[in-house]
Parts: C-alpha cells; structure tokens; sequence
C-alpha cells in the first residue's frame, strides 16, 4: 500500500468532484495544537497539484490560516475542508482545531468523516486528549492511521514514537499499530541530527529518496535492507493476524514467503475495518521541492487503505416526530438525507453551510425540509422548515469553487440557507427526516456580556443570534435571576474567539463583566413587622395598616401567604393587596437585593380607612411590613449548589478530590468508569466553579471532562457572605 509512484496531479483551479461514492475518501486530521496538521494537509494539496510551490492556490489566495483570527492567533480555530484527487480518487481533507477549546470543530469533523488520520508530533509525543478522542474512534469502529510529524526536530525519534503509539493506543494489541516505512538518515550535522531525506518500505523492501526534492523510487542499498528486518517481520505477523485467511499464519510459521500483494490486500481490508492502525511519517517539502517526504505514501494510503463513503454506516434516521425509519444506504439514487456540520458567514457570500450527504443526492435551487433537533436550552431556535438550496460549491481555503451537484458520500457548501443550523438535517420537502445527533460537549465557562455602546446594544441581539446558531458549542443566556446576558463557552480561547466574531463579522462590540450567580435571601428565624402606610395630603388620602409574622421553611418551598386576620380588621377586597405587595417586595429582596425564598408570611391584623384604603396602599403596607420584619431577623444569604461529575484518568483523581474540597465541595462518590479513568461525584456552590472548565483542564492535563447540574440553594457561611456584601457595597 502505498508503494506506487503517482503522477497524476489534481486539476488546480477548478472544483475536484466525484460521480460515484466509491471514488470518495473522507478523512479527518486529528492532533493536538501545534502537531502539524495544517501543515500536513498544505503539502497534500502541495503533492496532488492543487496548490502551487508557493503554497497558493490558482485563483490567488492562501490555502490555509486565510481567517484573520486564525491569522492573528497563529492557530486554527474552526473546521476546513480541503478536497484534493488522488489518481481518480476525491479525498475530502477535513483539518480540525487542536486546542481543546474548539473541540466542538473536532466533533464536527468526526461526523463528516469516514476515517481519522491521527497527526502526532514526534518531539511531543501522545497527549491525552488525543488519547480520549483515539478510544472514542475505537468505540465506534471509526478506522483509524497515523503519521509522524516533526522529523526534523533535534529530539525527533521515530523508532521511539511508533513504540509509544502502539502502547498508548494499540491497547491490548500493540502490534495492531506499527509502521509501514522507516525513515533514512543522512549524515548528521555540526548538530548531531540526521536529517531524514527517504522512506524505505517495510512490505515491497524498496526505498523513496526525497533528497532532490522529487520522489524517487530505488531499490535498497546493501546496507540499509538489514535496518527493516525486524520491523518487517513484526509488519508481516500484525496483517496476517488480521488476515481473515487462517491459513495464512500457518504457513509463515511454516516458512513460506507471502506474497507481498496479498499482504498488502490484507492490509487495505484491515485498515478499512479499522483493526489494524499503520503509521506513517511525514515532513514538510524543502523549498521548491513539489512533494514533501511521506505525502505520496499518505495519498496512497487514503485512496487504498480507507474506507469509501458506502463502507460505512450512516447514523440513525427518524421521523421529526421521532418515529423510527429504514437505515440509510450511500445511494445517490435514493432519498435526500444531509447534515450541516458546520456553519460559517462569509462577508461576501453571507451563511454558508458546510454539508454532509449521507444518501441522494443534493442540487442548486431545489427546495428541501430543514429539520432542527431544538437546543433552545442554548438558546438555539426549533425550526422545522422548507427551504431552497442555492448555490453548491466546494471551499479551498478563501475560494468557493462552483458544483453542479453533491452525490451521497460527498461534501459541499451549501449558501444561503437562512434558517438552518449545525447539526439540522436537510431531506425531501415531501418525507422528512431528522438525523440523530452526535454528541457536542457542554459549554460550562460563563462569560457576562453588556453592549458597549447604544448602537451596538441595537445590534446585539441579532449578532448573538447568529453567533450561537453557527456553534452549537455555546449557549446564550438571559439570566433572570441576575438580568446578565451570558455566554457559555468551552474555554477563555473560545471565548476571545466568539467575541471578535461579534466585533468583525457582525459590527457589535460587547464588553466583559464580572459573571454572577443567582443568590437569593430568607429568614433564618420567626419574625415579626408592622406595615403602616398613612398619608393625608390634601386630596385623596391613603390608609393602610397590616401586621404581619414571617417564618422560615424548607428550601424550596417558595412564599407561602397565610390569611389569619379575624374580625375584618382588613376588609377581604384588600388581602391579596397585600399578599401583592408582600410578594413584590420579596422579589426585590430585603438585605441584598436578591430575592427573597423559602418563607411562610402570615397575615394577623390591621386597620383600613372607609375613604383612603386603597388596593396600592394595602400594596405599600404589605411591603413595609415585610422590610420591617428583615430588620429584626437574621437574613441568610442562599448560594446555589450544583451536582458535579468529573470524569478523570485514575492519575489525577487524588488532585481532582483535593481541588474539589478546596472549593467547599462535598465528594459524595466515585466510581470506576473504564479505560483508565474514574467518575468523581461532588456537590459544590456555584460561586466556586464558575471557572472549573479552565481549572480542570490544567489540573488534568487536558484530560478531565465534568457536568454540572443545579440541585438547590443553601445559606452561604456568614463570613463570605459579609465579604460579598462588602464588595458590593463597594462596588467591585
């Protein structure tokens, strides 16, 4: 696999399409920030002729980091599709965010996807991160490769690396992950390091020289066959494990040479069935050189080794009333079933929507049904709704380049689809169909927002709108507890990054300010108050008199109102006036302004006037009497408390409970949740974590996950709550 020696470029220039799912590959990049994926996917477009030396495709503009967040940031922030062909073959690139905080991106490039190419920095090594992403690929069954980057870097080690992926990620079958080719190094430097100018081929024992700048296929020198051996045998007993020929190991024990074709068959159909994993190395072409070392081998790889569109199962279909449907096939015959995996806005284009067709096939200016899954709890709009597509095209990098059509298995974009979403389903206008959706991380760091100015407090709510149907990743708040307006975000990157979006796509410019959680009030013993509300001014006077005793109840009770009075001392038209005002005033709160919960009022006694007695003076009584009460009791301040669960390698779980009890929180259990790691249970005030989504990630190394839920409000300690008071007072 991966052997041949290709000379058939892709055409530059025009949109690469495919007639048929079996000539597509779709294939993700997954690796940690910084491994060399964008890189990587720049020097495939370089190798296949889509882009030119200068790394420019032929319309002009750059291929990658074209976003000028990304271009400010140094790094990629969002999903890009980056179509090149290979000998016939369309391969779909889809390159994803290493830092974790656009992990929504990577998720997206998941479900596009038939295969994952794993990006792994030989001079970093494995993360967690990218650990947890490799298992949840297993878990699925998603086929899976990986390549070695950074071959020249002074503490590169290949041999080393492919051990450690095979012990990291191989699990309990190391031998399912080995590599392919093995690096040649010339003559070391006035710095000790070799560089590496070839790539020897384990299987065909024969050698790739890249040292003038072109790929030339040799055969091996005397002394460089002994330097595969071992890694050869090792490769050949890994696929004829694999090999659904049981014969096959027989007769290699017995000594028989193996075909390589046959070897390299079984290859491909273990690749493609995602049990067998063969690394790869990589590095960058040297300047004005055409390919860089191991593209070749990549692209052979893809186009052979990967699965097609058809080979892979589609997700679950449903009715939008839920009621279940056939399983889809990759048929560009049959019904119009699609996924918007990404949406973006484009200044010039408008909302374009980056589609995944998984069944028929989709056309410019047909009408199709948009089906949404309803996030209003992130304050994303239900819809369900005809729409009409326009114009198809293919993105490389700044161009969108014309489609006539998107047959099953492929991707496109989709522009100006004004009411679809990321993760909505496009299908026939006249049958439905709702995808099932895949799983997007909860956003738990809070950020409190205010406009800037009146002209971009005219904006923003639009410019929100359209912030959070772009990325299901972020949730809106309008908090009614504290009237903020917040948004929850992944991490202080993705934060800084949806607030820019704001500033330069929508013209709105927010400021920050300190996050609040939602404190109420209530009486910590019995207490009693006078409401007097008597005027005479001239005119219509106003008289109102209640006295009233205050209780405590449990938490959650909310206000009870009680009617005791006898004798009609308060005429009955009058008592839910007062009830009103009580309940006003309790809204409002009596110590800190926050509200006022979990009491019973009891209403005893009072005066009217057969003149000035008014519905709005009973009102004002009522609230005074409440305010006169507060004065004479003891008011608790009521933090909420959120139930946490932390899921964490078994490492980090002593740090993780330590942390936790710093932050006031109770570890209420843990259990073991497989593959390493444990399920922290805690309950902790909400006060303390509003930052937990940033704390935890350094803590773990990038390798915790946590979910919080509201469970109830309880009196905060008395010495933070004069604290908060005081910072209040003083404005901070």
């Amino acid at each position: 696999m991966g052997e041949k020696t290709r000379t058939h470029p892709g055409a530059a220039g025009r949109a690469t399409s495919a007639d048929q799912p079996t000539s597509l590959r779709n294939v993700v990049l997954v690796g940690h920030s910084g491994a060399g994926k964008t890189t990587l996917v720049e020097a495939l477009a370089l190798a296949t002729g889509a882009v030119n030396r200068a790394g420019r495709v032929e319309d002009g503009g750059c291929l990658s980091d074209y976003d000028e967040i990304e271009h400010r940031q140094q790094r990629s922030v969002q999903l890009s599709l980056v179509p090149v062909d290979w000998g016939g073959i369309k391969i779909n690139v889809l390159d994803t965010p290493g830092y974790a905080d656009f992990v929504g991106e990577l998720r997206a490039g998941l479900r596009a996807a038939d295969a994952a190419l794993f990006v792994v920095s030989a001079a970093d090594g494995v993360d967690g991160a990218t650990r947890m992403v490799w298992d949840e690929c297993a878990a699925v069954g998603m086929p899976r490769a990986l390549v070695i980057t950074h071959l020249e870097a002074a503490r590169a080690d290949f041999d080393q690396m492919t051990r450690l992926c095979g012990a990291t990620l191989g699990g309990d079958d190391p031998d399912a992950v080995l590599p392919l080719y093995l690096p040649l190094y010339g003559a070391a430097g006035a710095d000790g390091h070799a560089p590496v100018h070839g790539l020897i081929g384990l299987l065909t024992q024969r050698v790739f020289d890249y040292s003038s700048g072109e790929r030339v296929e040799r055969a091996p020198e005397p002394d460089e066959l002994p330097l595969i051996e071992e890694a050869r045998n090792r490769l050949i007993e890994g696929i004829i494990a694999e090999s659904e020929d049981e014969s096959l190991m027989d007769r290699y024990l017995a000594g028989e040479d193996i075909d390589v074709k046959t070897l390299i068959g079984d290859l491909e159909t273990a690749v493609a069935r995602g049990t067998f994993h063969p690394v790869l190395a990589a590095a960058p072409a040297a300047e004005g050189a055409r390919q860089g070392l191991g593209t070749v081998e990549l692209l052979d790889l893809i186009a052979r080794g990967f699965p097609t569109p058809a080979e892979r199962e589609a997700p679950a279909v449903t009715t939008p009333d839920g009621k279940p449907r056939p399983a889809l096939t990759c048929d560009p015959a049959g019904p119009l079933v699609a996924e918007v995996v990404k949406t973006s806005s484009d200044p010039y284009v408008g909302r374009l929507s980056l589609v995944r067709v998984f069944s028929g096939t989709l056309r410019p200016d047909e009408t199709v049904h948009v089906s949404g899954h309803g996030l209003e709890d992130r304050g994303h709009e239900d819809h369900d709704v005809d729409e009409r597509i326009g114009a198809l095209s293919a993105p490389f990098g700044k161009v969108q380049r014309s489609l006539s059509k998107a047959i099953a298995g492929d991707l496109a974009c989709v522009a100006k689809l004004t009411r679809a979403e990321t993760g909505d389903t496009l299908s026939d206008k006249d049958a439905p169909l709702l995808m099932e959706p895949w799983t997007m991380p909860d956003p738990l760091l809070p950020v409190a927002i205010q406009a800037h100015s009146k002209a971009d407090e005219d904006k923003l709510s639009q410019g929100l709108s359209r912030l959070v149907a772009e990325d299901p990743t972020m949730r809106l708040e309008h908090n009614q507890g504290t009237h903020q307006v917040v948004l929850w975000c992944l991490g202080e990157a993705h934060v800084d990054v949806a607030l820019e979006r704001l500033r330069s796509r929508y013209g709105v410019q927010v400021d920050t300010v300190p996050y609040k959680v939602s404190l109420r009030e209530t009486f910590g013993g019995r207490a009693a108050g006078r409401g007097r509300h008597v005027k005479q001014s001239g005119g219509h006077g106003q008289y109102a008199i209640c006295e009233i005793e205050v209780e405590p109840l449990p938490g959650g009770s909310g206000i009870e109102f009680v009617d005791k009075v006898v004798g009609g001392a308060v005429p009955r038209q009058f008592i839910p006036s007062v009830e009103k005002g009580v309940r006003a005033q309790a809204a409002r709160g009596v110590a800190a302004g926050y509200p006022l919960v979990d009491i019973r009022v009891t209403l005893l006694d009072g005066k009217a006037h057969s003149v000035d007695s008014s519905d709005a003076a009973f009102q004002t009584a009522g609230a005074l009497a409440l305010r006169e009460a507060a004065g004479d009791a003891r008011i608790h301040l009521l933090e909420p408390v959120a139930e946490v669960t932390v899921l964490v390698p078994d490492d980090f779980v002593g740090a993780v409970m330590s942390d936790l009890s710093g932050r006031r929180g109770r570890v209420v259990g843990t259990e073991q949740a497989g593959h390493g790691r444990t399920l922290v249970r805690a309950e902790v005030p909400e006060i303390e974590i509003s930052r937990y989504a940033v704390d935890l990630r350094s803590l773990s190394h990038g390798t915790g996950r946590f979910h919080r839920s509201y469970t109830r409000h309880e009196p905060m300690p008395a010495q933070l709550a004069a604290k908060l008071r005081e910072q209040e007072d003083n404005g901070s």
